[in-house]
């Protein structure tokens, strides 16, 4: 007797999704940059919150997230009402697939783009539309072409990830404005905090009424392993999140860590100026072994290799040295390697060992 229990369709045809390789066999000194976490990990601050809130763990946390909205309003002087917490901001982006897309709709994005628009799409029986990049780099004109009285999302990741790219805020602008008038942008700014003078669509979304934005304290905060996001936008559209939002989404320890990291300014600035130096740093090192990258606004580069087959072999080689990066072929980017920017240490680390790699190759 055949089976009759079946899920929805397009559902089996979404691959799932993988995140950086965290280990090596036989290795115990390993180098992870493959996942762009933060190398110095949570603040003090945000640590010795994550221990208080053990003894109160018996206790359901807050269902509106009061105390964290108000302290990102206050840092980035929005409107807190208008801020909306969830798992990750991959959760906001799933949230707005539920909400804004289904059957009969498209779902634009590029094609470096993250790979969990593709799913978040397809799991609501929306169409997603890749859209071409050029250069790696997100093209305005090529997003607007593809707009059609169907499109009811558009995700763009700025910085993008995997590339490290980005486009200024007169090309986001001309993208917003351009839209049909039933789609909204989603400006994801998981990478924002690393682009200097940057706020993440902040003034996009104030003047709009078709921009949601949302940020993550997964890399700069170094929280990953909470899963804390949040997104800002229109209060219409907030209220609809809302609405499909469980009420207990985040975690008692997830939520009072969040809140004193937002509040560790010192720790935040340390990071980012650590992050832009060592940055810098490492895509200068590369490029005089040889290997080019595109300058990068995030927490990673992008490394350039002459081949795919020299990709892969560096990228073999660098695990004999308990070293991890990112392939991105599957971002259709094979010639490339997305190298995390560590502290200063595996940044030479890894540097050196690219080296050691171009000078076998010869």
């Amino acid at each position: 007797m055949a089976n009759k229990i079946t899920p929805q369709p397009g559902i089996l045809d979404i691959a799932v999704y993988k995140g950086g390789q965290s280990h090596l066999d036989g290795v115990s000194d390993v180098l992870k940059l493959s996942s762009n976490e933060n190398p110095a990990g949570p603040g003090e601050k945000a640590r010795a919150a994550f221990v208080r809130v053990a003894d109160q763990l018996h206790r359901y946390p807050s269902t509106d997230h009061g105390a964290l909205r108000a302290a990102i309003a206050e840092m980035h002087d929005l409107d807190a009402d208008r801020i909306i917490c969830g798992v990750g901001s991959d959760e906001i982006l799933a949230f707005l697939c539920q909400a804004y897309a289904g059957p009969g709709d498209e779902v634009l994005y590029t094609e470096h783009g993250f790979g969990m628009y593709r799913i978040y799409a397809s799991s609501v029986g929306a169409t997603p539309v890749e859209v071409g990049e050029t250069d790696r780099r997100i093209d305005v004109d090529k997003l607007l072409a593809a707009c059609t009285a169907r499109t009811r999302l558009v995700f763009i990741a700025n910085p993008a990830n995997p590339t490290g790219t980005m486009i200024d805020r007169a090309a986001m602008a001309r993208l917003a404005d351009g839209l049909p008038e039933q789609a909204i942008l989603v400006l994801d700014g998981a990478y924002a905090e690393f682009a200097d003078g940057y706020d993440g669509g902040a003034a996009l979304v104030e003047a709009r009424e078709n921009v949601v934005m949302t940020r993550t304290f997964s890399k700069l905060y170094g929280l990953g392993g909470l899963r804390v996001g949040w997104g800002y936008g229109p209060h219409e559209i907030i209220d609809v999140l809302n609405r499909i939002k469980g009420p207990f989404n985040l975690s008692s320890p997830a939520l009072e860590t969040a809140l004193a990291a937002v509040k560790d300014v010192a720790h935040v600035e340390k990071c980012r100026s650590d992050n832009a130096r060592m940055r810098e740093w490492l895509r200068s090192a590369l490029a005089k072994h040889g290997v080019a990258s595109d300058p990068s606004y995030a927490n990673f580069i992008l490394a350039e290799f002459g081949s795919k087959s020299e990709a892969e072999a560096c990228d073999d080689f660098l695990k004999t040295q308990g070293i991890i990066v990112r392939r991105v072929a599957g971002y259709k980017l094979p010639r490339f390697l997305r190298i995390t920017v560590g502290d200063e240490a595996g940044c030479r680390r890894v540097a050196h060992a690219i080296g050691k790699f171009k000078e076998g190759a010869k």
